[in-house]
């Protein structure tokens, strides 16, 4: 069976999505992933996967979503694929239209957050909720990683409940398992952080959206009253993000921690970068289901979260983390505080946060959830 795994960037891919076309290829699918050129495109080939790139802006230009279009309906045409698996919001519309064109037997969109949320204005949301509707009359099955994302697919009229199925989301418990990584010690030398700091961690896309500049506000007014207190904000801004920077709010917040505010950019060593923090935090306006909540978890770390889909049903809020209002720097600096003032019972939450992760979160249960339901549905339709 020919399958497409569809996204717009190749971080997308790299990140996220290699575990599922190796359990995709383990079952002997051929699998090839399209996305657009970038950085990770050349080492993921030297690894073995099959990747075509095609390029697929990051916004709703309709003269670059028409290029985009072409480019894909000629390559469907040419690899007559048997099911097209579409991720990320732009990439899954142009593309599910398409696969229609081309006449793909099986469309698969994973929502891993749809684009539209409650505080969006309201016209601005329908219009959002709108494109979802006509995306979904050329979607088969529409996986959502969180359970409010599914039942909104269904209250909006985006798919039918028998379409939908909520996978959740997860990470690999061998990678992220803290008796292997250690204390962070190691981390904390490389980055210049004392072994006695209070570390509170954040990452993510260096966008406003994600909630830095809360994140970076709460930093400053904190720093002030607890010296012992480190921020590492780790990530960096995508080339092709069209989100807002926040690159005000990190001037002025590198101009009032100096060396407390720690920022090594993006790094591929997550696990040994959590193991250095005593709280993890995410902030952010929108979620799907946060990987970075979850990896936390893995690593026995509590978790002080907005009050978001996604998060609120990954964080128990007093058990396992905090849950704050959005955009709210005051929240979320007096929620921290509470982790400072009582390490131990931070230290309590981790480690329920951590069962909670084993239980609920392995990403070869989230990845055997997807490839059962896909088997059916190629089955009914002759595909294997």
């Amino acid at each position: 069976m020919k399958v497409c795994q569809l996204c717009a960037v190749d971080f997308t891919l790299h990140t996220f999505l290699l575990p599922l076309v190796d359990g995709m290829r383990e079952k002997d699918w051929a699998v090839t992933s399209v996305c657009s050129d970038g950085s990770y495109v050349a080492e993921m080939r030297r690894a073995g996967y099959e990747i075509r790139t095609v390029p697929i802006a990051r916004s709703m230009n309709p003269l670059l979503a028409l290029r985009s279009l072409v480019a894909l309906l000629r390559l469907f045409r040419r690899e007559r694929f048997d099911v097209l698996h579409a991720h990320t919001p732009v990439a899954s519309l142009i593309g599910r239209v398409a696969a229609r064109i081309a006449g793909i037997p099986l469309v698969i969109y994973t929502a891993h957050g749809f684009y539209f949320h409650d505080e969006m204005p309201p016209a601005k949301r329908a219009l959002f909720v709108a494109l979802e509707r006509f995306a979904g009359r050329f979607t088969d099955i529409l996986f959502s990683q969180s359970s409010e994302d599914a039942a909104d697919a269904v209250k909006e009229g985006i798919a039918p409940r028998e379409r939908v199925l909520a996978i959740g989301n997860g990470v690999d418990p061998t990678r992220f398992d803290p008796d292997k990584v250690g204390a962070g010690d190691t981390a904390r030398a490389e980055l210049g952080i004392p072994t006695d700091a209070f570390v509170i961690g954040m990452i993510g896309r260096q966008v406003r959206e994600k909630g830095v500049a809360e994140f970076l506000v709460a930093a400053t007014e904190l720093a002030r009253r607890h010296p012992a207190a480190y921020f590492l904000l780790v990530g960096d801004r995508l080339a092709s993000d069209h989100a807002g920077g926040v690159d005000t709010e990190f001037a002025a917040a590198r101009a009032a921690l100096g060396p407390r505010l720690v920022a090594p950019g993006l790094r591929a060593d997550v696990p040994e970068l959590l193991a250095a923090m005593d709280l993890f935090c995410l902030p952010s306006w929108r979620e799907g289901m946060p990987r970075t909540i979850i990896e936390a978890m893995m690593m026995g770390k509590p978790v002080l979260a907005t009050d978001i889909r996604g998060a609120r049903e990954e964080v128990v809020a007093e058990e396992t983390g905090l849950l704050v209002p959005t955009r709210s720097p005051a929240a979320l600096a007096a929620a921290m505080e509470r982790f400072i003032a009582d390490p131990e019972w931070g230290r309590r939450l981790g480690r329920a946060g951590r069962d909670r992760a084993l239980l609920l979160y392995d990403e070869n249960r989230v990845v055997a959830r997807q490839l059962e339901r896909i088997a059916l549905a190629a089955r009914e339709r002759g595909l294997l």
